[in-house]
């Protein structure tokens, strides 16, 4: 039996602490040695209240468009604290999904996708997105400290309303596993692999906080790579290069990035 594409290979996994495992074992299963950096902590806004006032409100929304997992853990997470779900809402309300684990969320709570776009990307949902009316009301869950966001830009350019509403908030965690910490330090890492620019930054203030002010130097022959075009700009911003990006913007497109780049 040949070796294993990713045999003797280092991989940093950059994800939130609780959704490392099954990227953990997509690598790991092609031979990858996993080193752990928890690069986001994700929890409910500081504020609850604008999102309690758009649950109150919800049956007034003829969408709700998910963006992300988080959107729709977190706003499931409510209405379950007032004794609710989102499946008390399918078949009034249709809901659309940007991105293929999203859908998978979405479906593990037994509600199918009224709509999902050809690609997995903001620019594919806006291109495709059965606007039936103008007027239409959009409910868009988001993270917190998100800065603009394309697609409320442009859904009310079609002439949708659209509340933007923060259902959840990513932060930079405080520690780096010390065996993650010991392999960078030692040198010995061969990638680190990116799948948001949330990641990217708070990544980068991790290796400067435990490798000290010469961390750039220290991983230069580390190579980079990325889910998307979005973590790319931020990874290029960060560290000033990219060693590849995937095709398909999923983990596993990012597992075949990594097996091609390394072949």
């Amino acid at each position: 039996m040949g070796n294993l594409p990713l045999d003797k290979k280092n991989i940093v996994i950059t994800r939130a602490k609780d959704k490392i495992s099954d990227v953990k074992d997509l690598f790991s299963k092609q031979g990858a040695k996993i080193f752990d950096l928890p690069a986001l902590l994700i929890d409910y806004p500081d504020d609850l209240t604008p999102l309690d006032n758009s649950l109150l409100d919800i049956n007034k929304f003829h969408w709700i468009i998910f963006s992300s997992s988080n959107g729709i853990k977190y706003l499931e997470k409510r209405l379950t604290d007032k004794g609710l779900s989102l499946r008390n809402y399918a078949g009034k309300i249709k809901f659309a999904v940007v991105g293929k684990k999203t859908s998978e969320s979405l479906n593990s709570l037994g509600i199918q996708a009224d709509f999902v776009p050809p690609n997995f990307v903001a620019e594919s949902l806006l291109e495709n997105f059965p606007l039936s009316q103008t007027k239409e009301r959009i409910l868009l869950p988001r993270v917190q400290s998100g800065g603009r966001n394309i697609i409320a830009e442009k859904l009310r350019e079609m002439g949708a309303i659209v509340d933007e509403v923060a259902s959840y908030e990513s932060r930079c965690p405080n520690t780096m596993p010390k065996d993650t910490e010991k392999a960078l330090k030692d040198g010995i890492i061969d990638a680190i692999i990116f799948s948001s620019g949330k990641t990217v930054f708070n990544s980068a203030v991790l290796l400067e906080k435990y490798l000290g002010h010469k961390w750039l130097s220290m991983i230069e022959n580390i190579h980079l790579l990325t889910i998307g075009p979005q973590t790319s700009i931020a990874c290029n911003k960060v560290f000033n290069r990219v060693s590849r990006q995937a095709e398909s913007y999923t983990f596993e497109g990012l597992l075949d990035a990594t097996i091609n780049y390394f072949s």
